[in-house]
């Protein structure tokens, strides 16, 4: 009966153990209630992800938010939107709308918003590595391109 006992206090040390250790590592530790939550969130922008790079090729039209054309928050909008979340329609709406991250926390699927004099004026899919997707301008395409300013802001689709 005593070596009962000791096991269920051996594992929740176990479990402190490895919850340190996940830690100092960089790690992440989700509670219970949470997981679900953050799975979400992180189900949404991988699969808003994979939408954005499945449009590769489709051309740039001004205003347009898919199937086959898209502007710049057109593209994020239609993304998110198939992975099962809203978005307003620009940019600048876009950036008000989600949770705002800092370069170092940002995840694949965050959204990317290129500013200046304090306004939006372009957005994209971060994809990892320094990279977005993205619908940049008349005369192109969605393509996956190196981000190319410093100014830009990030943003978490809540």
């Amino acid at each position: 009966m005593t070596a009962q006992m000791h096991v269920p206090s051996l594992l929740s040390r176990a479990g402190a153990v490895s919850a340190l250790t996940l830690a100092a590592v960089g790690g992440t530790l989700l509670a219970p209630g949470a997981a679900p939550e953050a799975r979400a969130v992180t189900s949404h922008a991988n699969k808003a992800l994979s939408i954005a790079a499945s449009k590769k090729g489709a051309p740039y039209r001004y205003g347009a938010a898919g199937p086959s054309r898209f502007d710049c928050s057109g593209l994020t909008l239609y993304a998110y939107k198939k992975a099962g979340k809203s978005l307003p329609r620009t940019a600048q709406q876009q950036y008000n709308k989600t949770r705002h991250v800092s370069a170092g926390s940002r995840q694949k699927g965050d959204l990317v918003f290129f500013h200046s004099g304090g306004k939006v004026y372009h957005v994209g899919i971060y994809a990892g590595s320094g990279k977005i997707w993205h619908s940049p301008k008349t005369g192109s395409w969605v393509k996956l391109d190196k981000i190319w300013s410093s100014k830009v802001y990030y943003g978490r689709v809540r």
